[in-house]
């Protein structure tokens, strides 16, 4: 039987507890220390378990600050489990992270460019990064732009003079030059006006289907996880709560109300325990705090 496209076991991160930096500060800032400045490791992936097939779109769906993008720093070989493993196709992400680096590409909700070169400079230096010729590229951009609804005239203008969300549907076409086997889209669709985002998402299902791509998706968007995800993991706190198709996870908490009138935001808010919001606010003060 194939491995599974992502498969992790028991994955646990913390953040922070390291060297104690505020000890070596003079006075008066010395006292940031014994005002509890300095606090312990947060725990920020906890006993993560899950597998996503080939071809499947998985989403891992939570509020800011509840793990989502540490999980995907972790399957896209930027940052280390402390504990657990991941693999992506088979292969451990730690020991075999060139090989893993080869079968994916990712998009951040902050993507990076040189903001003084033109969409296309941009595109062309990092094809030629992915080892496609000039030509290649070329040959690529016009498609991959109009089916996200960019226009080439714009795509000539630097970078610096792009809004934010036609930024990040650069980063989404940069992304898939290589149509590679698994994408790791973390939240893709952020400051994306509503037709642009209906504009990505369309060619995310795309490339799935042309491409056989296994995509694992982040998002706090309730209705973009329902719309594009087979499956979906409800993640608050940095653990996995849930997990299932949208329809398994609505019928989980129906209790003889209809399926089809309970949405997302009803399901994560009985599963959890709480809005998607507070959930944000809570982490935004367990950051605060660090």
């Amino acid at each position: 039987m194939a491995s599974p496209a992502i498969e992790t076991r028991h994955v646990n991160k913390y953040f922070g507890g390291g060297f104690d930096y505020l000890r070596l500060l003079p006075p008066p800032f010395d006292r940031l220390r014994a005002n509890g400045a300095k606090k312990g490791p947060a725990h920020v992936l906890r006993d993560v378990s899950f597998a996503a097939q080939r071809g499947e779109i998985y989403g891992v769906l939570g509020a800011n600050g509840s793990g989502k993008s540490t999980l995907v720093r972790i399957l896209s070989t930027l940052l280390l489990p402390d504990s657990g493993e991941a693999r992506i196709f088979g292969l451990d992400v730690v020991r075999q992270s060139s090989e893993v680096r080869s079968l994916i590409n990712r998009v951040s909700a902050d993507p990076s460019f040189f903001r003084n070169m033109s969409a296309v400079e941009n595109l062309l230096f990092f094809g030629r990064v992915y080892g496609f010729s000039p030509a290649e590229i070329k040959r690529r951009l016009p498609g991959i732009l109009a089916r996200l609804g960019f226009e080439w005239e714009r795509a000539l203008e630097p970078m610096s003079h792009l809004s934010r969300g036609q930024q990040q549907k650069m980063a989404v076409a940069r992304s898939f030059l290589t149509s590679p086997v698994l994408m790791l889209l973390d939240e893709p669709t952020t400051g994306l006006d509503p037709r642009s985002k209906r504009d990505v998402q369309a060619f995310v299902r795309q490339v799935r289907d042309e491409h056989d791509s296994t995509i694992l998706l982040t998002t706090h968007d309730m209705e973009e996880a329902e719309l594009l995800c087979d499956r979906i993991a409800f993640i608050a706190n940095g653990r996995i709560v849930a997990e299932g198709t949208p329809f398994k996870l609505r019928e989980r908490v129906a209790r003889g109300r209809p399926v089809e009138e309970i949405t997302m935001e009803t399901v994560f808010m009985e599963l959890t325990g709480k809005r998607i919001e507070e959930d944000e606010e809570e982490a935004e003060k367990v950051l605060a705090a660090r």
